[in-house]
Order: C-alpha cells, then sequence, then structure tokens
C-alpha cells in the first residue's frame, strides 16, 4: 500500500507541475514579453478559467502527503517553514494579481497588479526548482553536529543560505549553487511551457515572437540539462543506481529528452499543440527522472547518523493506507469528471473569453 500512495502522490505532483506550471510559465512571458494591452489580455485569456483548478492538485498532494505519509510531512513541513510560507504568499499575489487587474480601469492601478502577477510566477517558478534541488540534495536529518543528532530523527529546520552557500557542508540552507542550478532549470522549462500554452490556446500576435523565444530557450534549457547532470556526481556519488538496478527506469530520461528535442522543431510544427505536447513531456519526464534517482527515498538525509525518510519508514498504518483507497477512487471519478467538463467547455482558443473584465 505504501507503494500505491507514493505512485499516487507523484502523479499528483507531477500533473501540478504540467498544468499549473504553464500558469507561472504565462506569467512570466506575460512580465517579459507583453508590452500591449491586447497582448496581456490574451495571455490572461488563455490561463484565466483553468489556473485556480489546476492550484486545486497541489491541494491535494498535500493531503495524500499527510494522509499516506505523515511523519514526511510533519518533518517537511516545520523543515522547509520559510520557503514554504513564502511560496503561499506568492501564490496569493499572483491569483490577487489576475482578479484585481480589472477591477479598476487605471493605468498605474493596473501596473501594479501586473508586475504582482508576473514576478510572483517568476519567483513561484523559481521556488518550486529550488525545492526539487533541495529533495534531490537532501537535508541534515536529526540536525546532526559534530557527529551527534541534536534533535529527533526526523526533524530539520533550514535557514535561506549558510555562509558557505555550498550543498555539501554541514548545516545546509535552502539556497545553494546547486538549488539555483535547478531552480533556474525550472524557470526556463516553466517558461518555454507557458509560451507553448499561450501558442496553443490563442491566436496573440506574440505567437511568432515566442516561437522564435522558445527555440533560443531550449538551447539555454539543454546546457542547464548538461550541467545539471554534469555535477550530480558532487551531490550523489553514484547517481545512476536505480536505473541500473532498475532498467526500466530509463523510460523516464528517454522521455525527458524526446520532450527536450522536440522543442527544437517548434518554429515548424502545424499543429499549436504539439508544442505544449512536448513541453509536458519533458517536465513529465525530468521529474519522475528525478523521483526515480533518489527511490525509494522521500527526503534524504545528508548524514550516517540518521536514516533518509522513505516510503516504508514514514507512512501510516496499513489500514488506514487500504481504507483510504476507497475515497481516493470516489476522488478521482469526481476530478475527472470535472476535468473533462472544464476543458470541453473552454476547448479551443481563448482569444474572446474576457477573463477579467468588469
Amino acid at each position: 500500500m505504501e507503494l500505491f500512495w507514493y505512485i499516487v502522490l507523484m502523479i499528483m505532483l507531477t500533473v501540478y507541475i504540467i498544468l499549473d506550471g504553464y500558469d507561472f510559465g504565462a506569467g512570466i512571458i506575460h512580465l517579459f514579453f507583453a508590452k500591449k494591452e491586447k497582448d496581456k489580455k490574451a495571455i490572461t485569456n488563455a490561463i484565466g478559467p483553468f489556473w485556480d483548478a489546476n492550484e486545486v492538485w497541489l491541494i491535494a498532494a498535500g493531503g495524500v502527503l499527510f494522509f499516506a505519509f505523515p511523519t514526511l510531512y510533519a518533518s517537511s513541513f516545520s523543515g522547509f517553514y520559510l520557503p514554504l510560507i513564502m511560496i503561499l504568499w506568492l501564490l496569493i499575489f499572483r491569483a490577487v494579481g489576475l482578479e484585481l487587474r480589472g477591477q479598476v480601469h487605471n493605468k498605474l492601478w493596473q501596473l501594479v497588479w501586473d508586475k504582482a502577477f508576473g514576478i510572483a510566477s517568476l519567483l513561484l517558478a523559481l521556488f518550486f526548482g529550488i525545492a526539487l534541488g533541495n529533495v534531490v540534495r537532501g537535508v541534515n536529518l536529526g540536525m546532526v553536529t559534530d557527529g551527534s543528532s541534536t534533535h529527533e530523527a526526523h526533524y530539520f529546520f533550514l535557514p535561506l543560505w549558510n555562509p558557505t552557500f555550498s550543498p555539501t557542508t554541514e548545516h545546509l540552507g535552502i539556497i545553494d549553487w546547486f538549488t539555483i542550478l535547478l531552480g533556474l532549470v525550472a524557470v526556463v522549462a516553466l517558461t518555454i511551457h507557458g509560451a507553448n500554452w499561450i501558442i496553443f490556446k490563442t491566436n496573440s500576435d506574440l505567437n511568432h515572437k515566442l516561437k522564435k523565444t522558445i527555440f533560443k530557450l531550449n538551447l539555454l534549457l539543454l546546457v542547464l540539462v548538461i550541467i545539471s547532470l554534469s555535477i550530480w556526481h558532487i551531490i550523489e556519488p553514484n547517481p545512476f543506481h536505480n536505473f541500473i538496478e532498475y532498467p526500466w527506469f530509463w523510460i523516464f530520461p528517454i522521455i525527458t529528452f524526446i520532450g527536450l528535442f522536440g522543442l527544437f522543431k517548434v518554429k515548424s510544427f502545424k499543429r499549436d499543440g504539439l508544442g505544449f505536447l512536448f513541453s509536458s513531456l519533458f517536465l513529465f519526464g525530468g521529474l519522475t527522472t528525478t523521483v526515480a534517482s533518489i527511490f525509494p527515498k522521500l527526503l534524504p538525509s545528508t548524514n550516517t547518523v540518521n536514516p533518509s525518510l522513505t516510503v516504508y519508514n514514514v507512512a501510516a498504518h496499513e489500514y488506514g493506507l487500504s481504507v483510504g483507497v476507497y475515497w481516493f477512487v470516489i476522488a478521482t471519478i469526481l476530478v475527472a469528471i470535472y476535468m473533462f467538463v472544464q476543458y470541453r467547455v473552454f476547448k479551443g482558443k481563448m482569444d474572446d473569453v474576457g477573463y477579467g473584465e468588469h
């Protein structure tokens, strides 16, 4: 049952990154590329009917984490308390920016909320990439100092950064050069993803320019991915051990590179949705490859005193996990119906939706 709920949790997080990821990317495009009012409206129209529903996947993933892996939930929500609060405020500002912009027809008012929406989207993409970097790198469980654990084995707390800015020091911070690198990968990847969604859902004048931008950003993304892979051994001495032990895991990096190299053809695609498909494949493959590389660990320990938090040592009781399956089936059916109706109602181009107009 632990493995079943682990897969459920990973699916929810992957769906969240793909769906809300295009919202973040659209916000970044809005911040840097949308200069004309009609371009801004095209972007908000493209994500307007979807963004709040997309965020529900994050809440659902948090609920599954609380239910199925309570020890991990307690450990991570206390240890990552500061960045989680920052993410919460950024989610609020992004939503407020979208909803309040059209309330007053004043250029200064609209400018303020445009910036709130764009900057919050950019920082959210960066912070979620940094969060993934923290999971890959691990944390100092038990707050071990000089070989001795100063707290219980699953406890940790991280400041925003440490004086050395290093991912290999004993007392780690949220931000170091490794987590920043993965944060940059996330920003570039989600910008591409958001641009593909805008192309898919609108006939904006920006679309031709965005295709050229996607190609250039994809070159940068390829370089960042190569750098990330080349320095992975600094964080994990044997980074490919799971792929050797479980050869079928190679399907995930293959999907990643199919998505990555497919994006180089974005300028020649006849169908607008193909770019979004390839960026979705890259996000899916990248996240699942990362997860597969550390399996069965959920949160690695950077010390040898306390064990890593794994799928098996942080799970709830077997009876509770079994009972939860019935409710999960009901919830899955309801979500599937909702998403089918939502995407059917808002299928096609969204230029004339008029989201946020009052």
